[in-house]
């Protein structure tokens, strides 16, 4: 079982913040709890959950910004991804969002969740319009064989100018990708429900991200199970917490070659 390397401080919400955190969960449609680990950590965190890494969902992820990031800067996050035995998708994501300052008419599309990601010390809430790729693939639109704008829906397309910086059209977005992904789901050896991991390789290092989605209804109890379990597994739950698609935007901006 792994071990931490060093005592870390535990991070914990402030009250006020679990009070913000509770009533925006109550208007989200769901909530997933997250957990980066630290790398060293990786390989005997995946032995303690007992998944297979043979088992593993490959995926393509690609990102789309500009090279300075300005539309992460505005709040919108613009992604595709192929995957392995399921095809493609497309996503553009609003972050932070306050629920119930969501359209009703947006809220009531089959394409379009509303999602609190929480993890140790911190939350943010997205709403993620998703489609999936009909005039175009993403290989050809991430190799410039197709507009970019060609991989998504006439709804997203809309949502995406509605919160985009203003004269950035989709077309004119760089890609910063692809990052290689291996993903992994299961029940653990004495766990009460399924985690997923998802292991995001970068030429410069690796994040191991350990997941469990639930209702809202359910989101304290669940996290308290998880934290009981992932403690007892021996897994780190103080180390320093990473957001994939910021790490990922980051470095291939750095690294556009």
């Amino acid at each position: 079982m792994p071990t931490a390397t060093r005592r870390r401080r535990r991070k914990q919400l402030s009250d006020a913040q679990l009070v913000d955190a509770l009533a925006t969960i109550n208007e989200s449609d769901s909530v997933e709890l997250k957990l980066t680990v630290p790398a060293p950590e990786h390989r005997a965190t995946l032995l303690a959950l007992g998944l297979d890494p043979l088992a593993a969902q490959i995926r393509l992820v690609y990102f789309f910004d500009t090279p300075d990031l300005a539309l992460n800067a505005a709040g919108v996050v613009v992604r595709a991804r192929r995957i392995q035995g399921k095809g493609e998708d497309t996503v553009v994501k609003l972050r932070p969002v306050v629920p119930h300052e969501m359209p009703d008419s947006l809220r009531e599309s089959p394409s379009f969740n509303v999602e609190v990601d929480a993890m140790p010390g911190g939350f943010v809430c997205s709403g993620s319009l998703k489609g999936v790729p009909r005039k175009a693939t993403v290989l050809e639109a991430a190799t410039g064989e197709a507009p970019l704008r060609r991989i998504f829906s006439k709804e997203q397309r809309r949502f995406y100018a509605e919160h985009a910086p203003p004269d950035l059209p989709l077309d004119d977005l760089s890609l910063l990708g692809p990052i290689f992904v291996m993903k992994m789901k299961g029940t653990p050896r004495g766990a009460a429900r399924k985690f997923a991991v998802e292991l995001w390789l970068y030429p410069a290092g690796r994040i191991l991200e350990l997941s469990t989605r639930c209702a809202t209804g359910e989101a304290m109890q669940v996290a308290a199970e998880s934290r009981a379990f992932l403690t007892e597994m021996g897994v780190d739950l103080a180390g320093d917490q990473e957001t994939k698609t910021r790490t990922a935007l980051e470095y291939f901006a750095a690294h556009p070659d």
